[in-house]
């Protein structure tokens, strides 16, 4: 794992993070992806062509994430898709629910940052996914909102820290053929009846923002919001 062309995608084993994985592989680059469960990651990775390996970790445990990362690097581009669906609303509040997303994507995401510092390219970028719900709050959001709004704080605060690497935010909208979404109808039709490019978003479409991050050089510390201009209209 000594390639300088090394690319990290923490939550590759399915949906976006996969398409991510399957992009970069096919680019030529030597991809690790991550999974909270070894089994399915090492899947996830055989089912993609090129140089995939599989990395067992949790982000919601992230005392174990420097070991699962030991021999890992250097590395020239690192995202950080991993993401939990959470429902929580202030009055029928989980404090478990609660600290799980905020550790995983606050703490979490942090943690691997940390981890691999020392490991990235002078030329390394890295991407962190938010989410719209910071822009758009729902019922049930509370704590999906405020860690999104969590991400672009880090971030910020990264692009100082990390400097000459570049790091930033990508926050997708309501994907309409991700795994997630794509069986939940009412949900799509009320989305794409209010998003001014008459389409959904689609996953090749948060693949290609990941990579323009990824590779333009110029582009640091921003927040890419794709979701058709909902949030602009």
């Amino acid at each position: 794992m000594s390639d300088p062309s090394t690319v990290v995608i923490v939550g590759g084993t399915r949906g976006i993070g996969l398409e991510i994985v399957r992009h970069f592989a096919g680019r030529g680059d030597q991809v690790i992806l991550t999974g909270r469960d070894q089994a399915a990651a090492v899947e996830a990775a055989r089912g993609v062509a090129g140089q995939v390996t599989a990395v067992a970790l949790d982000l919601a445990k992230p005392k174990g994430i420097e070991a699962a990362f030991a021999g890992v690097g250097p590395v020239r581009a690192l995202v950080l898709a991993a993401i939990d669906r959470d429902q929580n609303t202030v009055a029928d509040y989980s404090i478990d629910r609660a600290i799980n997303l905020a550790t995983l994507k606050l703490v979490g995401y942090a943690e691997v940052v940390h981890v691999l510092r020392s490991r990235l390219t002078a030329d390394a970028s890295i991407v962190m996914f938010g989410g719209i719900a910071m822009y758009r709050p729902y019922p049930g959001s509370t704590t999906v909102s405020t860690v999104n709004a969590g991400i672009l704080g880090l971030v910020r605060s990264l692009v100082t820290e990390l400097k000459p690497v570049r790091v930033n935010t990508l926050h997708p909208g309501i994907v309409g053929d991700s795994p997630y979404w794509a069986d939940k109808k009412g949900a799509l039709e009320a989305t794409l009846a209010r998003t001014p490019t008459g389409r959904l978003v689609a996953m090749e479409d948060i693949v290609g923002a990941c990579a323009f991050l990824i590779d333009n050089r110029s582009v640091n510390g921003i927040e890419l919001l794709v979701d058709g201009g909902i949030y602009s209209a």
